[in-house]
């Protein structure tokens, strides 16, 4: 796993190629630039996101920040209550119910959705300048060192035109055995930004390999090594025994992603006052008409090469007792058409209103059932339902947006879409959200309310598949979500509370026995979070507080309170060199954590071992010096010394012990 495949070669060059080699000067002297020794003020870099089905723009921003910059670097800081395997890119669940995603298509992606690229996390540059941001983070020993290379280019070509590439390589070799992972990606992509045609695209691949060790042989290595080890304290945590030697998840995926519109409207003509002549012109967009073309392919493999460890492992082996080697392949095709009346056409348009409609081709291949009618041998337990090993599906959706994007006091979105072809026939997908701004005691207060209602078939996977170990074929219903919330922000005393709650109906979960199961009963959640900053001088402290309670604990636990607390010193030496010295802490409090299988990637259900309750601190400092920022820290510092040695976000599967880490981030503007 130390080496980069020669497969990976081609991209990597390509990245490193645009990010370094691409003449700054030629682009810069495109159309409409300035001759050489010529200056001219040059407009900020700025970055946007868009959102699906119809690209409307969201403004994002450029990795540059150097506040918590340490915090990437951390697997357990993705949230404030993560359960995951330990290392840094390896499997994670967030348990902040209100922050998970909704189980997708391939449900084997979900538990490493975080490490991906998609359409929502894509973002696109204009910044004149051509910007490359080259970031590497390290830490631990050469055991269990943790690596990570980021390479972001983007340039423009004129006005309109804008070309980047990315590439993100993790390599982690875990602080337990058996548990190294590596992840690369790579992407190009590109938008252009006309009068009447907009174009924003990507393609974006990715390679995931990851050891699963399937958690430790015994917890007393971690909470009490001295029981274990004769009398010794000190534990080497390569050397704790692990259930699994020789099992790997893989996934490889790929994503092209294309948002074609188009603007029909007219010109407006600016006049100077006094000689009556043009002096400039405004094209104002009135209608919009809009293609959507997505397309995804994904693999997963799951591999044991120990036959003895699989089955005894595994509660059943349906397909092989010679261990397992098995791939689950996934694509789908999705196109969407539309056409939008623009907000702001003129002055009676105070918003904006499309229509579309959405076809998707999806395909499914999985493991093909080789025993059935057959005699089994010893060992092998018969399959307890048939699934074919490929199947199609034809999907259609018709929808409607209604936007309001500009405005001080006033904004809002909706968007409604119903199912009528295929699986998602009956399907209804409603969700939107209003903002508003008022002045209170001096300052603006922010004031959102945000909702959906969903009634939307489970995907296919979870009503039919076959591996070696794990079989289902579900009759499941809709699944029904209801969600209500609201978001209060105070900007004088730097304080945000977000209140929500959602009843699901049918909720689907994954149950003791790694099983995908309906519920029965309503599951109702209710959330708050509060989020301060407090700061006097240098002296700063922020802290955000999550609580969360679910109606039935046995479908779906959650940690009640979930703590993030950061103490800090913020302030200048020399007035260029910003820094932020500080440590910072994660707490949740204890439930039954869900267990995860590494066949399946999933997390499960179970009621064995409970999870929380500990500490997870880190002391670090953050510097930032013109275009670079770097930082150094010595995450789970308190380990050891208080918040428990119980240091477990699902069972078996430790965090990782105290380690120093080291990154270093920098903006080459060319």
């Amino acid at each position: 796993m130390k080496k980069i495949h020669i497969k990976y070669i081609s991209p990597l060059l390509l990245a490193i190629l645009l990010a370094v080699g691409i003449d700054a000067q030629t682009l810069s002297q495109a159309k409409g630039a300035p001759p050489k020794g010529k200056t001219v003020k040059v407009e900020p870099s700025y970055a946007w996101s868009i959102s699906e089905p119809l690209g409307l723009h969201y403004e994002s921003t450029i990795d540059t920040l150097f506040l918590n910059y340490h915090k990437e670097s951390i697997p357990s800081h993705q949230s404030n209550a993560w359960a995951t395997t330990g290392n840094f890119g390896a499997s994670g669940q967030n348990q902040i119910f209100f922050d998970r995603k909704a189980t997708s298509d391939f449900f084997f992606e979900d538990a490493i959705e975080s490490w991906l690229p998609s359409v929502s996390t894509q973002r696109y540059y204009n910044t004149r300048i051509p910007m490359t941001l080259i970031s590497h983070t390290t830490g631990g020993n050469k055991y269990s060192n943790q690596d990570r290379t980021k390479v972001t280019f983007s340039g423009n070509v004129g006005k309109q035109l804008q070309l980047g590439a990315a590439m993100d390589y993790i390599y982690s070799k875990g602080s337990y055995n058996y548990q190294a992972d590596k992840n690369f990606r790579w992407g190009l992509f590109g938008s252009y930004i006309g009068d009447r045609y907009e174009l924003q695209t990507f393609f974006n691949s990715y390679n995931y390999t990851g050891k699963e060790n399937g958690g430790i042989i015994d917890d007393l290595y971690i909470t009490d090594p001295a029981s274990v080890q004769g009398g010794e304290s000190k534990v080497d945590n390569k050397s704790i025994p692990t259930n699994l030697t020789a099992s790997h998840s893989k996934l490889s995926g790929l994503e092209f992603y294309m948002n074609h519109s188009y603007n029909v409207g007219h010109y407006r003509y600016q006049r100077d006052s006094v000689t009556d002549t043009i002096v400039g012109r405004t094209y104002i967009p009135v209608t919009r008409f809009i293609w959507t073309s997505d397309f995804k392919r994904v693999k997963h493999t799951f591999l044991n090469q120990n036959a003895s460890e699989d089955a005894l492992w595994h509660e059943n082996t349906y397909l092989n007792l010679a261990g397992t080697d098995e791939s689950t392949r996934y694509w789908r095709l999705r196109n969407t058409i539309g056409i939008s009346l623009l907000e702001g056409f003129n002055k009676y348009a105070k918003f904006g209103f499309a229509v579309y409609g959405t076809h998707e081709m999806r395909h499914f291949k999985q493991v093909t059932d080789t025993v059935s009618g057959k005699e089994l041998p010893e060992g092998l337990q018969p399959l307890p339902v048939q699934v074919d090993a490929s199947a199609n599906q034809q999907l259609f959706w018709v929808g409607g947006q209604l936007t309001k994007q500009k405005g001080s006091i006033l904004t809002y979105g909706a968007t409604a879409q119903f199912g009528v072809l295929g699986d998602v026939a009956g399907d209804i997908d409603v969700e939107g959200n209003i903002n508003t701004r008022f002045r209170l005691f001096g300052d603006t207060v922010s004031l959102k309310a945000y909702g959906y209602f969903k009634n939307l078939a489970p995907p296919y996977l979870l009503k039919k598949f076959i591996s070696n170990h794990y079989a289902w074929n579900n009759d499941f219903s809709k699944v029904q979500r209801f969600r209500v919330g609201g978001i209060l922000e105070l900007p004088w005393i730097h304080t945000k509370f977000n209140v929500g709650y959602e009843t699901l109906n049918n909720y689907v979960y994954f149950n003791s026995e790694a099983l995908p199961q309906q519920a029965s009963t309503a599951v109702h959640v209710f959330h708050a979070c509060l989020t301060n900053h407090l700061g006097f001088g240098i002296f700063n402290w922020d802290n955000e507080v999550n609580y969360q309670t679910s109606s039935s604990d046995e479908i779906l636990p959650l940690p009640k309170f979930a703590i993030f607390s950061n103490l800090y010193l913020k302030f200048k030496v020399a007035r260029v060199l910003d820094v932020q010295i500080g440590v910072d802490c994660n707490y949740y409090t204890k439930y039954y954590a869900p267990n995860y299988s590494p066949a399946t990637m999933v997390f499960y259900n179970q009621r064995e071992m409970e999870c929380g309750n500990f500490a997870f601190a880190d002391v670090y400092a953050n510097f930032k010096l013109k275009k670079a920022r770097f930082f150094v820290m010595y995450s789970h510092a308190n380990k050891g010394l208080v918040g428990g040695k119980n240091y477990f976000s699902i069972p078996h599967y430790p965090l990782n012990p105290g380690r120093f880490q080291f990154g270093i981030s920098v903006d080459f503007v060319n």
